[in-house]
């Protein structure tokens, strides 16, 4: 079935969608996107995602395509037309284009690009890879130094991917001076001793959408958090590990470089999280 897609204030079919060549989001990736997950058919932690995007925009002055309570309405309206039970919306705004091509940054008046389209996922809740969990590798973090800011520049994230899928693995963190910044898409830690260990937040890192809602369950259900940097030789000898971003919940890493972790299967604290989290995102789900 050909999905329904949204640009630029118009629901249209896949096909017949365009955005022009001049657009600063093709040219120069001068844009920013968010992922939102659906669950049970309703959107999980739309309004971080909101207030993310706000942020990144504000971070690259650029300017809003639509209001929240707009952009809202256009999830709904893709969930619903594009039938998603389980799945992502990915949304994505560009500085637009003045129809030419330019280092400098087009007038104030020209429009952004916003687009928006529906991924289905059936059985994304319920994840095979969680109950195996991950492998990953670590490759040298090279990218630019607002990691903080959600931009479409994802060709080294995406290139480290790809390096883990050579070496026979799932994903990579990304380790900058020693210290584990986080995976390709997602927030890293490591579990030693009952302590779930992570990055605090900085320009190095993407402030977590999930991270922040792991974290705060996390510490409801009286698990220990510290905030610091770690050692990709640390993360090696903990005891568990995991990943969270907005489509993989929160996912178990089993083995780092080859290195198995523990008994080489996923922790009991990254498995509680999960269920955990999973659970209190479909209650507060709008």
């Amino acid at each position: 079935m050909t999905r329904t897609v949204y640009v630029n204030g118009e629901y249209l079919p896949e096909n017949e969608a365009t955005v022009s060549i001049f657009d600063r989001g093709f040219l120069m990736a001068d844009g920013v996107y968010e992922v939102t997950t659906v669950l049970d058919g309703k959107l999980i932690d739309f309004d971080g995602h909101a207030v993310r995007l706000q942020r990144s925009l504000d971070e690259l002055e650029m300017q809003a395509a639509c209001s929240k309570d707009e952009l809202l309405e256009i999830h709904r309206q893709l969930v619903e037309r594009n039938g998603i039970v389980e799945g992502l919306v990915y949304l994505q705004v560009t500085r637009g284009s003045d129809g030419d091509r330019d280092f400098v940054f087009p007038s104030a008046d020209t429009k952004p690009t916003i687009v928006l389209f529906t991924q289905n996922k059936p059985g994304l809740a319920d994840n095979p890879a969680a109950k195996k969990g991950a492998k990953i590798i670590s490759i040298e973090d090279i990218r630019w130094g607002r990691r903080d800011i959600k931009t479409v520049q994802l060709l080294y994230p995406s290139m480290g991917k790809m390096m883990a899928k050579k070496a026979g693995c799932d994903d990579a963190w990304l380790v900058e001076d020693g210290h584990v910044t986080e995976g390709t898409s997602n927030n890293a830690y490591l579990v030693k001793d009952g302590k779930i260990v992570t990055r605090p937040l900085s320009t190095d890192i993407l402030h977590g959408i999930t991270r922040k809602a792991v974290l705060r369950m996390a510490a409801e259900a009286q698990m220990e958090i510290e905030e610091r940097l770690f050692t990709i030789d640390e993360a090696k000898e903990a005891d568990e590990a995991f990943v969270t971003s907005a489509s993989a919940f929160v996912m178990p890493v089993v083995e780092i470089d080859g290195v198995a972790l523990g008994n080489g299967t996923p922790g009991p604290i990254a498995t509680r999280l999960r269920e955990i989290y999973l659970d209190e995102s479909r209650k507060a789900a709008i």
